[in-house]
């Protein structure tokens, strides 16, 4: 997404299958299947484990997830708004918005909230690994699509704003 903010700052115009496959990602496979299967799975098994959810790492995630879905809407819109008035003003900003708080949320998972649950579920890995899994093949079958299809969108939209040489 960065690459689409940095191509629109420079004037140039982003293929709208690509902008459609980028909001497709955002929504279905960061929304639905990477933030639902900590919700449904992950942070019930830490709080059934001792890990508080009003407050401390589940509580941040969940409020950073909220706010995931707040911006991811109005990266939507922007969008939308983009494709009929070609102003990117509103696109880039919220990329930008979206792309930094993404980076931020995904550093703390991985720095802290995962590795906190490593040490809380030790022993249960395979058990919350399992469920994880199915957690996510729940939501993409709920969604008509499969783990590969986000692989292949993700290598599309990659490869549709490489720079030509």
């Amino acid at each position: 997404m960065t690459v689409t903010a940095e191509m629109l700052e420079e004037g140039k115009s982003v293929p709208v299958p690509i902008l459609h496959q980028s909001i497709e990602f955002t929504k279905n496979f960061m929304l639905m299947c990477h933030h639902s299967k900590e919700e449904d799975t992950l942070f019930p098994a830490l709080e059934r484990n001792g890990m508080p959810t009003e407050s401390g790492p589940i509580a941040r995630m969940l409020f950073e997830h909220k706010i995931a879905r707040e911006l991811s809407g109005k990266l939507e819109e922007s969008a939308k708004k983009y494709l009929r008035s070609n102003d990117p003003g509103d696109l880039i900003r919220d990329i930008r918005t979206y792309v930094e708080h993404v980076s931020s949320h995904l550093t703390k998972e991985n720095l802290r909230l995962f590795m906190m649950a490593d040490m809380i579920l030790k022993g249960k890995s395979d058990e919350v690994n399992r469920d994880l899994a199915a957690s996510e093949r729940s939501t993409l079958t709920e969604l008509g699509k499969s783990r590969s299809h986000y692989e292949e969108l993700v290598n599309n939209i990659e490869s549709g704003l490489a720079p030509s040489q």
